[in-house]
């Protein structure tokens, strides 16, 4: 496939001058946990520190910009997940433009809402992106608006690579750059303005594995459409990669590495305890990616795209990636039912310095319940050895104990 028409055209430092006085400074961030976790020395890009919460405002604003009065007159309409929703939104808003995003209606709360309190007009439809990428056509087709796509455009591609050309400033002899991957806007103009300047600088795009549309178009060699997506990393579910971005990932891009929902979470966790940084399910698949490469001692920067996450998700990962990272252990354990045996438990517990953060003492779980009962124990640990530990410990008093 070759490369589109129109790559000769960007111009990087030409969008940076557009982007002067809209966007916010991310300057890198050493990670002294994440580089002692892969035996490499790891930088952060905090795109997530951006006005609208994600790096979209680069390429939305970039387009919006160049746009001529009489077609900025006209209307603008978009799709998104939620992110290319609000840099859309904040770019019309700023530049006075009518904007309507349709948005599909598994899209945070928190998305919607900021996209709304922007200014633009907010219809909610399909339960993927894909689905309101049809739908806002439809309705760009009836009403003559000017359709913004979220990343198969080569000005919103270019807005997108000022993010290398910053990562180049800030870190010249970077090695490895990691970024999340969904319709490939981001990673293609990141690719090209990195290996514009460096080309030995490894480029590496991380997708979830429910949504792997890119690498399994780059495995087959030619545009794939994915029939269903999982993952809940929404700010990339994407089943099928523009037909702009594929050629330039396929040229630019030097490898794609897929991570699971469980990674996602740990690092959410990881970033918020060890940088007090917020990243969205998507925002962190560069950090997830870590665990995936092969490479050592090298100077790596992983782009957090996004940190736009409702308060109750928040939560939710928080939950989910202490118990990933072996932090929260939840386990069953069947005692007589006599006075006392709960205090036995209580004890071992302390004995182990496993802090207990809940009990449920269930008469009727087990089939004879005038003779056991089931207790459910939830304790707060230091990780996996912890874990093992504690379960040594009560296999020497005779319990047997059951993970949950």
């Amino acid at each position: 496939m070759k490369t589109p028409k129109g790559i000769d055209s960007i111009n990087f430092k030409r969008a940076q001058a557009i982007l002067k006085d809209v966007i916010v400074d991310t300057n890198l961030i050493y990670s002294q946990h994440f580089s002692e976790e892969c035996n490499n020395t790891v930088y952060i890009k905090p795109e997530n520190l951006q006005k609208t919460g994600a790096f979209k405002i680069r390429g939305a604003y970039n387009k919006i910009s160049k746009l001529s009065i009489i077609q900025r007159k006209k209307g603008l309409i978009a799709s998104s997940a939620g992110n290319h929703a609000q840099g859309v939104a904040y770019a019309a808003n700023k530049l006075n433009v009518k904007a309507v995003i349709v948005m599909p209606k598994t899209t945070p709360l928190i998305k919607v809402e900021a996209t709304k309190k922007l200014g633009a007009d907010v219809i909610l439809f399909g339960d993927c992106y894909d689905e309101a990428y049809q739908h806002a056509l439809d309705i760009q087709k009836k009403k003559d608006y000017i359709f913004i796509h979220p990343f198969n455009d080569m000005d919103i591609i270019e807005g997108q690579g000022t993010i290398g050309i910053e990562i180049i400033e800030q870190l010249n002899d970077v090695e490895i750059v990691l970024v999340p991957v969904g319709g490939g806007g981001l990673i293609s103009g990141i690719a090209i303005a990195i290996k514009r300047l460096k080309p030995d600088v490894k480029i590496i795009g991380v997708e979830p594995y429910g949504a792997m549309a890119m690498k399994i178009s780059l495995e087959n060699n030619e545009i794939f459409h994915l029939e269903e997506i999982s993952t809940i990393a929404d700010g990339v579910a994407v089943k099928r990669p523009g037909d702009i971005t594929f050629p330039l990932v396929k040229e630019y891009v030097d490898e794609i590495v897929s991570v699971s929902d469980f990674e996602i979470m740990e690092a959410c966790l990881m970033l918020l305890e060890k940088h007090k940084l917020i990243g969205e399910n998507a925002g962190v698949l560069s950090l997830a990616g870590l665990k995936k490469i092969k490479e050592k001692n090298k100077k790596i920067v992983c782009l957090i795209s996004g940190g736009n996450i409702d308060v109750l998700t928040i939560s939710s990962m928080i939950d989910r990636g202490l118990i990933s990272r072996g932090r929260i252990f939840r386990f069953a354990v069947d005692l007589p039912d006599k006075p006392g045996e709960l205090l036995k438990i209580s004890k071992i517990l302390a004995q182990c310095n496993a802090n207990v953060i809940k009990l449920d003492h269930n008469q009727f779980k087990t089939i004879d319940r005038f003779l056991e009962v089931e207790l459910d124990v939830t304790v707060e640990t230091n990780g996996y050895k912890h874990i093992e530990e504690i379960k040594e410990v009560f296999k020497k008093h005779k319990y047997i104990i059951r993970d949950i």
